[in-house]
């Protein structure tokens, strides 16, 4: 082969492979220490899947998306992500008179996947809580149970079974959600290490010897009114 096409052949691959790095409207880059993998301002739900146990309102506007839902909602993140990383998103609960304005259940799965390994979407489940026991992912439910408890729990893939170990169950009022407060959240998953921040303070630290290292990562609540923004994830490798 000539220089010249060798050349031509070099540049096509780094066509396809900068290509194959943007996720419509979601900005990605080659994984490396504090590097920015996703950004997602919420121009559009193109990187996202829904599941919604009953009809619910969920759009973008002003860089959020903003969801308003009688019933259990999961909002899937279309890319899968390969640890270790660390998400980060803003959030609010929203409290404006509306009949879903419950300040409740600002939940998260990350690093989740079938048992197999496979996407838990599109399709598999309909926005029923219960649909979900069966995942491998890591869960915080904060403000859970009309704002009453905050929660993290290491799911097993088992249908019924979730683990719930009596340091990862608070009640205590600065555990809660603040109603119309944005606030944001970090959520890591560095090797052994995974973690679980509001605002700065670790709510949850938890270290698992067989640590869930790929999946995907969703934003669930039920009969509440949130409004997310400023995804970005981050690459935590060396």
């Amino acid at each position: 082969m000539s220089s010249t096409a060798s050349s031509r052949t070099s540049n096509s691959r780094a066509l396809l492979l900068a290509a194959s790095l943007v996720i419509a409207g979601c900005t990605t880059s080659p994984p490396g220490a504090g590097v920015e993998l996703f950004a997602d301002d919420f121009s559009s739900l193109d990187n996202w899947v829904l599941e919604s146990e009953r009809p619910a309102t969920v759009v973008v506007k002003d860089g959020a998306v903003d969801i308003d839902t009688p019933a259990g909602l999961t909002l899937w993140f279309k890319p899968r992500l390969t640890g270790p990383v660390e998400i980060e998103f803003d959030a609010i609960a929203v409290s404006d008179g509306g009949a879903n304005d419950q300040v409740s259940d600002l939940n998260v799965f990350w690093m989740a996947s079938n048992r197999d390994g496979s996407a838990p979407f599109p399709g598999q489940r309909s926005g029923r809580f219960a649909d979900y026991n069966d995942l491998l992912t890591y869960y915080v439910g904060l403000g859970g149970n009309r704002n009453s408890t905050t929660r993290f729990r290491r799911y097993i893939g088992d249908p019924v079974q979730r683990p719930l170990l009596p340091e990862h169950d608070l009640s205590a009022p600065d555990f809660m959600l603040v109603p119309n407060q944005k606030q944001t959240i970090i959520l890591k998953a560095d090797r052994t290490a995974i973690e679980f921040k509001r605002d700065g303070r670790a709510l949850f630290r938890f270290e698992d010897a067989e640590p869930y290292t790929q999946g995907w990562f969703a934003i669930r609540t039920t009969w509440s009114h949130l409004r997310i923004s400023r995804l970005r994830i981050r690459s935590l490798a060396p």
